[in-house]
């Protein structure tokens, strides 16, 4: 069911992270610059997403990007407050949206304070579904324009572990994850994650190179190599990450 398929997956390499922020910040632009229009965009937390953030805030790209037109949510978040280091808003928030004409009704956080996981699980599936205008998923109409995804050394993508009974949710679009990470967090699920129109996974570093090899040899044990988009699904590494020398972006 959740197989990518390679036919769908199309993997770009490149020969350093900086070449790799500037396409990632130069693919999104362009993706969303096209149509004056409302769109949606969901972001990842992690230090790889961290440098395109950085690019996009501060490149050439910036001047011609339609904020206005712009919604941001996220695609899971560690139950920690907002102004914790540890938490994936602040690190978009510090790295790209303190620094661009991003309106803040237009940022849609998930909440981690003043309720139980459960709740803030709940309250964000609320938001998304008001956004969406429904509480059933079409996969014609995709609910996110652009997802950004990372992937662990284990496999795992947001907050989606290996062996987690969160890999088998198919109603629920946001679920809280408790005793499976360090900390609690809070998640979209694939149903929810799936409902994108573009769908990028983003890694770098020598440390991703095994479980990268795994995903690209098929193997489905693997949460990320579950992620199986309605819309495109593209994978944007830095040769550090990947062994195979032939590949080009």
């Amino acid at each position: 069911m959740f197989k990518q398929t390679k036919e769908k997956s199309e993997w770009r390499v490149f020969e350093t992270a900086e070449a790799f922020a500037e396409h990632v910040a130069e693919w999104l632009c362009d993706l969303v610059h096209a149509g004056d229009r409302d769109f949606a965009v969901c972001l990842s937390g992690g230090s790889t997403p961290r440098h395109f953030y950085r690019q996009l805030a501060h490149h050439r790209l910036a001047a011609r990007f339609p904020w206005k037109h712009a919604h941001w949510f996220w695609g899971d978040e560690r139950f920690v407050p907002h102004d914790s280091p540890d938490s994936n808003y602040r690190t978009a928030y510090d790295a790209l949206l303190s620094h661009v004409p991003a309106a803040n009704e237009r940022i849609h956080a998930i909440p981690t304070e003043g309720l139980s996981p459960e709740e803030a699980a709940a309250s964000y599936q609320t938001l998304l579904q008001r956004f969406y205008g429904t509480d059933q998923l079409d996969p014609a109409r995709p609910i996110f324009d652009v997802t950004l995804l990372g992937v662990g050394e284990d496999g795992h993508t947001a907050s989606l572990f290996p062996g987690s009974p969160s890999l088998r949710e198919t109603r629920r679009w946001v679920l809280p994850i408790v005793g499976e990470a360090r900390e609690t967090r809070i998640t979209l699920t694939y149903p929810a994650l799936d409902g994108s129109r573009n769908l990028a996974f983003v890694a770098t570093g020598t440390n991703k190179r095994q479980v990268l090899a795994r995903i690209r040899a098929g193997d489905t044990e693997l949460p990320a190599a579950r992620i199986n988009p309605v819309g495109n699904l593209f994978w944007f590494v830095d040769r550090s990450a990947v062994q195979v020398p032939s590949d080009r972006p």
